[in-house]
C-alpha cells in the first residue's frame, strides 16, 4: 500500500502587507517634510543682526513686507487701508502681538509707517524679524 505524501505548506512572511506599510510611511514622510510655512507668501531677504534671538513664539499676527512694498497679513495680500482696518479688529480684543517681516531692501519709511499702524491699532508687542 502506498501512501501519498501531503504537500507541505510553505512557511514565511507575506511581503505584500509589509510593502504596503512601507509605501504608506514613505508617502507620509514625503508629505510632512515638504510642508512650507503657509503664512509666508513673499520672497524676503531679512536683515541681519548680531543679537538676533532664535526663539520663535506663536504670533497671531504676521505682517510681511516685500521689496516692492507689497504687504501681506497672515499670508493674504492687503493694502495699507485694509491692513489698518483688520489690525484694529485684531487689536481691540486685548493685548496682541505682531511679527513684522520686512525685506532688507525695502524703504525704511514704509516699515515705520506699518509699525505706526500696528501701534495705533492696539497691538502692544511688535517684533521685527531678522536673521
Amino acid at each position: 500500500m502506498q501512501f501519498q505524501k501531503e504537500a507541505e505548506e510553505e512557511i514565511g512572511i507575506s511581503l505584500t502587507s509589509l510593502i504596503d506599510v512601507i509605501f504608506l510611511l514613505l508617502i507620509f514622510f514625503m508629505v510632512t517634510t515638504t510642508i512650507i510655512e503657509p503664512s509666508r507668501r513673499l520672497d524676503l531677504q531679512l536683515p541681519e543682526a548680531k543679537a538676533a534671538s532664535s526663539e520663535t513664539k506663536s504670533v497671531p499676527v504676521t505682517i510681511e513686507m516685500g521689496q516692492r512694498g507689497e504687504i501681506s497679513l497672515n499670508g493674504e495680500k492687503v493694502d495699507l487701508r485694509t491692513l489698518e482696518a483688520r489690525l484694529v479688529g485684531l487689536g481691540a480684543g486685548g493685548k496682541k502681538t505682531a511679527m513684522v517681516r520686512a525685506d532688507r531692501r525695502l524703504d525704511y519709511g514704509r516699515v515705520v509707517e506699518v509699525l505706526g499702524i500696528c501701534r495705533a491699532s492696539g497691538l502692544h508687542d511688535i517684533a521685527i524679524a531678522v536673521r
